[in-house]
């Protein structure tokens, strides 16, 4: 299934929680029917202060707020936290909040790890960036370099019908009201810009691999550059493929990857490195603070901003949820920006130095790489990766 495009966008680049939370919250702010919030980390920090506050103030003045969060990365999220958003009028859902750490199966694994916000349906954000301080990073190096776009224009009728119908189906699981709409049905989402944009997403049913054949088709039009920065990488063979098809039919292709490990897991993504850097791949490691991107520029024409990784557990796995946008300004605007992420705070990796080096990392790669695939076989994608 190709993604749809609509034309008549207002796409705009936010980022990092600099650029982003002030808009989110302007436009909390501003809501008049009702907000949809999804995520899949909400951290009671400052950040998180403000959003429930803007929250609260919303529900306080007629405003229908539906908070969905996922039932594993906030399973910290405060219960007198909860009980005063409920209170107040708030609805407050979790996504599978039964969590059990000694099953494999394929559902207890299933996330809600989009990170979607809707406004009175006439202003959406999209991307990687979750309810939290950019600067709430190991030894407080931050911020953490991540992106989102605000998106307005008819590309909003296909992203609140996605929130509705999954909020709708939430609901019914819990047993919840039916949810009827607030919005007046007289303010449907106009022209408002001259982008053309596509609502992506991944989930369980129809639309399993929406997001990576995106890519693949993506992928397979470039002519130029392929540039993509993600945080945690480790494509299946069809993806690597094509990356590497890409490669040998003279299309630059440069890959920004985390530098800096934050959970064991990742360094698979070192088992694949030698097959991409032979086929003359750029690799550069994010290593000046955290790297949470998930987006990509090719040709300087499409670009893509979401929260899915490119690993099985994204791709697979998880809810996601992308906006891949089709104009030279937005596309040339986050190419800049990456390549300023790299020269500034990324390092190259070297094929020569790769090889003749590393290699108890190497080593010790490619047995997490098996226990990634071991994995992946125990709940059923054992041949998918």
């Amino acid at each position: 299934m190709r993604p749809r495009y609509s034309r008549g966008n207002d796409v705009r680049l936010l980022r990092n929680g600099t650029e982003y939370f002030p808009a989110l919250l302007q436009a909390l702010d501003s809501a008049r029917y009702e907000i949809f919030l999804e995520t899949y980390i909400y951290e009671m920090d400052d950040i998180g202060q403000q959003v429930t506050a803007a929250l609260l103030h919303a529900v306080g003045r007629g405003v229908q707020v539906h908070l969905l969060l996922d039932g594993y990365g906030c399973r910290h999220f405060p219960e007198n936290t909860r009980e005063q958003l409920e209170q107040a009028g708030v609805q407050v859902l979790f996504y599978r909040p039964k969590i059990s750490p000694w099953t494999f199966k394929r559902n207890r694994l299933r996330r809600l790890h989009r990170k979607l916000v809707t406004v009175d349906a006439q202003v959406a954000f999209v991307g990687g960036i979750n309810i939290i301080d950019d600067m709430d990073v190991p030894g407080n190096m931050g911020p953490r370099i991540d992106y989102a776009v605000r998106v307005q224009g008819p590309l909003l009728a296909e992203i609140q019908l996605r929130v509705e119908r999954l909020w709708r189906r939430i609901a019914w699981m819990h047993l919840q009201v039916r949810y009827a709409s607030t919005v007046d049905g007289d303010s449907r989402p106009s022209s408002t810009g001259n982008v053309r944009a596509a609502f992506v997403i991944r989930d369980n049913v129809l639309h399993r691999r929406d997001i990576e054949r995106m890519y693949l088709q993506a992928i397979g039009r470039a002519r130029d550059e392929i540039l993509i920065a993600n945080a945690y990488f480790l494509p299946g063979r069809r993806f690597r493929r094509a990356l590497i098809a890409a490669a040998e039919r003279g299309v630059r292709v440069r890959l920004l990857l985390q530098g800096r490990l934050e959970y064991v897991f990742m360094t698979a993504t070192h088992a694949i490195y030698h097959q991409l850097l032979d086929s003359g791949i750029e690799i550069y490691e994010y290593r000046k603070s955290f790297m949470h991107s998930k987006v990509a520029v090719v040709d300087s024409k499409w670009a893509t901003v979401g929260s899915s990784n490119i690993d099985p557990f994204s791709l697979l796995l998880a809810r996601e949820a992308n906006v891949a946008v089709m104009d030279n300004g937005f596309a040339l605007t986050l190419k800049h920006d990456l390549e300023h992420a790299i020269q500034e705070g990324a390092v190259q990796v070297r094929p020569q130095e790769w090889q003749r080096g590393h290699f108890i990392r190497r080593g010790f790669s490619w047995l997490v790489f098996g226990a990634v695939r071991f994995i992946l076989g125990l709940i059923g994608y054992g041949n998918q990766h």
